[in-house]
């Protein structure tokens, strides 16, 4: 039986994290930004308009007034190409089987697949550490330009999940597993939680 676990996450919850602990624990193909260079490969489309457009399901620049129509119209085919062939690489990495999906909306374009859905979620105090932890050098954001920051983004990822699904983001009754990594070490939670991916499968 293929082994497909997706990972949905609040930012700065660790859920890249995870994905990626889990995925060499279990010997499982790791997917996250690889995604966004197939897509920018088959397209022709630069990475960065990708990844705003399939994290936020929105255009990543504001439509300004001066900009023609025809403009426009070409922006919202460049959108849907985008989603559509995000959807296409998914299935793709789907069938190859035995991976772990951080991310994309994977959860839901992947619903007829036998896949395990984890939800990560953490309390603020908890991302914000996080965030700092991992900041680039050159990133000096306080603690409430932070809070705002992942606000926002885990506002952007309910919006494009809102896209294209009639669930709803972070309820945990559209997830096998829900994990909060609040106060945590990721290191020490993966070897429990592999296990308990494994017996999941196992009962399927």
């Amino acid at each position: 039986m293929k082994k497909i676990v997706t990972i949905s996450r609040e930012f700065g919850s660790g859920g890249r994290e995870v994905g990626k602990r889990l995925a060499d624990k279990l010997n499982l193909s790791y997917y996250d930004k690889e995604i966004v260079e197939e897509i920018s490969k088959e397209t022709g489309l630069s990475e960065d308009y990708i990844k705003d457009i399939s994290e936020k399901g929105v255009y990543p620049i504001a439509f300004n007034f001066g900009r023609s129509f025809t403009s426009f119209s070409r922006m919202q085919v460049g959108q849907t190409e985008i989603l559509v062939k995000q959807q296409e690489v998914l299935k793709k990495i789907a069938e190859k089987g035995d991976c772990i999906i951080v991310g994309r909306g994977a959860d839901v374009t992947l619903k007829d697949y036998n896949i395990m859905n984890i939800f990560v979620y953490s309390d603020m105090e908890s991302k914000i550490k996080r965030c700092k932890m991992k900041a680039k050098e050159d990133e000096n954001l306080s603690e409430k330009e932070l809070e705002k920051k992942i606000i926002q983004i885990d506002k952007n990822r309910k919006n494009f999940h809102n896209l294209i699904s009639s669930s709803e983001w972070g309820d945990k009754s559209n997830y096998d597993l829900c994990i909060n990594t609040s106060e945590l070490e990721i290191k020490d939670i993966i070897s429990p939680l592999a296990d308990y991916i494994e017996n999941w499968f196992r009962r399927k």
